[in-house]
């Protein structure tokens, strides 16, 4: 392994000024950053977003990264392999960290912009984006509001819905809405056949919190018995006959709840990012998720290490600024049922397919939700289905929906074929 492609301090601190990305994300920034590379060293100092070739001036808002070749080789190079792309798992697998977490969180965007401007430029990089072209005046789908009786409070929540036939009910992630599915909608060959109604959480996308509770005075926190109550309350009101269910992420493991708890309301289950239990890694850098001097733009450049470096950016830059929108306790308070709550180790067993249709799909760039973690989920649930999709990450359907749809669509036709 090596860095023969490594450029001078002096190279990328003039990459770094012409790069409006990294200008942005640096303003206020008064520190740098210096990078230790096994033997070799790389340092900028930043003032307010220009970069000069330096020593940090201001040592207190400097931040340095060491680590041996064997982790930056590859982060550094053209197309980083899984898991080492990103350096929220990186600092989990050896890379260290010196200087102010709050600082790091708080230019976070600005240090990984700093590690892509090192990369090699990929010349088959490109936006593969459905909307290049003419698009329509008008999307598919219609948007509307529900009132649901949830933990005995009245709550106002939004769907948008698209389609016909089979019911498809679409959960979104954690701290996320029901844009996520937008492309999904637009796809004449799922609904031709299926019903698609996305749906917002309480406290998340336009679904506000209830109007007869205090909940201003207590922390957010997601529950199972909370979340599993969502689509099947909402399923019951909409009078859904033997719907679909389908989650990502935090709505991957919820899909496997349901297929657990109410097999007798969903027909069939797919669990994108799907696993038995997630293991609450990097809790150093999950407190600065919901931080008096942290902004949301910290959570949304981590999702961006959640993706595949090949996914088209602007759809990876969508998927990031719907984070950035949103309540900032939510995220945090979503991961008490990700990754405390729900465990499916001991019970997964239970879950009869001859009853619901079990199936699961995990994204290859995924570290969280990753594919070793699907693979005993789908070992452990006795007739489920299980794939690996090749080139995406935590976020098929919002990252790559073109590629996503691959993978999705013999999903589908297994379950409408199962209806007849």
């Amino acid at each position: 392994m090596s860095l023969e492609h490594l450029i001078s301090a002096e190279e990328l601190a003039e990459r770094c000024n012409q790069d409006g990305e990294f200008r942005i994300a640096s303003r206020f920034w008064r520190g740098g950053l210096r990078m230790v590379m096994g033997e070799q060293e790389l340092a900028i100092s930043v003032e307010n977003g220009v970069a000069s070739g330096a020593a940090a001036t201001h040592p207190e808002g400097a931040i340095t990264l060491s680590g041996p070749l064997e982790l930056w080789a590859p982060l550094l190079s053209m197309v980083p392999p899984r898991i080492l792309n990103d350096l929220a798992p990186l600092l989990e697998f050896g890379m260290n960290l010196e200087g102010s977490m709050v600082v790091y969180a708080q230019y976070y965007p600005a240090i990984m912009r700093v590690i892509e401007l090192l990369r090699p430029e990929n010349p088959d990089a490109r936006p593969r984006v459905s909307e290049a072209g003419t698009t329509p005046r008008f999307d598919t789908p219609v948007g509307r509001y529900i009132h649901l009786d949830l933990g005995g409070y009245d709550h106002r929540i939004y769907f948008e819905e698209a389609g016909q036939g089979i019911p498809l009910l679409l959960q979104h992630t954690a701290g996320c809405h029901g844009s996520q599915w937008r492309h999904l909608f637009e796809v004449s060959e799922i609904t031709d056949r299926f019903r698609l109604i996305a749906y917002d959480l309480p406290f998340h996308g336009k679904s506000v919190p209830p109007v007869g509770k205090r909940w201003w005075t207590e922390e957010y926190r997601l529950t199972g018995e909370f979340v599993r109550s969502v689509p099947v309350a909402l399923a019951k009101a909409l009078k859904l006959e033997d719907p679909v269910f389908m989650g990502c992420s935090v709505g991957g493991l919820l899909a496997l709840d349901l297929a657990l708890h109410y097999p007798d309301v969903f027909s069939a289950v797919i669990s994108l990012e799907g696993a038995l239990k997630i293991d609450p890694a990097g809790e150093e850098q999950l407190h600065l998720l919901w931080h008096p001097q942290v902004s949301n733009e910290f959570k949304a450049r981590l999702m961006n290490g959640l993706m595949s470096p090949t996914s088209p950016e602007p759809y990876r830059k969508e998927t990031s600024q719907v984070y950035a929108s949103g309540w900032p306790p939510v995220f945090l308070g979503d991961l008490q049922y990700y990754t405390k709550e729900f465990d499916l180790t001991d019970k997964a067993h239970e879950i009869d397919t001859d009853k619901v249709g079990v199936h699961i799909l995990n994204g290859e760039y995924d570290f969280s939700g990753s594919m070793e973690l699907g693979k005993i989920a789908h070992e452990a649930i006795k007739g489920s289905s299980w794939a690996v999709m090749d080139g995406l990450g935590h976020f098929p359907m919002s990252e790559d929906p073109g590629r996503f749809v691959e993978y999705l669509l013999p999903v589908l036709d297994k379950i409408a074929e199962s209806r007849t």
